[in-house]
């Protein structure tokens, strides 16, 4: 436990430019705070010791505004950022290094018993607001963008936005876990797209109505034409005619 506790005081430094002494990270950091009030809950709930873990647990809670359940395995130098309203399930499984913002809800769905809480994989960035709900699998090296709501399993090195969580991005290469801003817009490509293609059918049907406007425009002028050639055409033919012309525009072939 000691260790781990060492592991989470350091790795604030290492990732939070605003850290200045080891006396504010002691004093003013609620993620640390949380944390020592887990651990102490998490090994007294394993030594079998009723009720004083959860009571543990309810003050921390109230002291630094994060709920952590003392069954809940918490891997070392985990920083939770902020940390205000983040909710961390009773089997929740947290890797080492993971990055936790504020608003995070390690979760269950309420369908499960027995492991209904997910499992994060080492060096995990969960954005601020993000919600990862029941017993699924997050690898190593995964983000997981700010308001993403996650209900299927992600393998590593991924990026996940949206809601329902989408898989955007897949990488073999470490990132920075502190650029958890700097995602792709999946909303933003996908409407980029739905724009492109109405536009592109606009086009489409604006170029239609122009051929079909000289195409009747023809059909017609022709129609006069023969009427003027003292009947030397039948009716049927001039019938025949503008369904010939209306064949060929409706199948595309026609040129102009």
């Amino acid at each position: 436990m000691l260790v781990s506790l060492i592991a989470d005081f350091r790795i604030i430094f290492e990732r939070d430019p605003a850290a200045r002494n080891w006396l504010e990270v002691l004093f003013c950091y609620p993620g640390l705070q949380a944390l020592v009030f887990h651990r102490v809950a998490h090994w007294l709930r394993n030594l079998g010791i009723p009720f004083i873990p959860r009571l543990i647990s309810h003050l921390a809670r109230f002291l630094t505004g994060i709920e952590i359940h003392p069954g809940a395995k918490i891997g070392r130098g985990v920083f939770i950022d902020h940390g205000m309203g983040v909710v961390i399930g009773e089997t929740a499984i947290v890797g080492d290094y993971a990055l936790i913002y504020q608003g995070v809800t390690l979760g269950g769905t309420g369908k499960e018993s027995g492991k209904r809480h997910p499992t994060l994989g080492e060096n995990v960035v969960v954005g601020a607001g993000a919600k990862v709900l029941g017993n699924i699998q997050i690898g190593n090296n995964v983000r997981i963008g700010a308001g993403s709501v996650v209900l299927r399993d992600v393998p590593s090195d991924c990026t996940v936005v949206g809601v329902p969580g989408r898989i955007i991005y897949r990488s073999g290469v470490r990132v920075d876990p502190l650029e958890h801003g700097n995602l792709p817009d999946s909303e933003a490509i996908v409407i980029r797209a739905l724009v492109d293609r109405i536009e592109a059918l606009e086009q489409q049907i604006e170029e239609l109505q122009k051929s079909h406007s000289r195409t009747e425009a023809s059909v017609e002028s022709a129609s006069i034409q023969s009427a003027r050639s003292e009947n030397s055409r039948p009716v049927g033919q001039c019938c025949s005619l503008n369904k010939k012309s209306i064949g060929e525009f409706l199948d595309g072939t026609v040129e102009f």
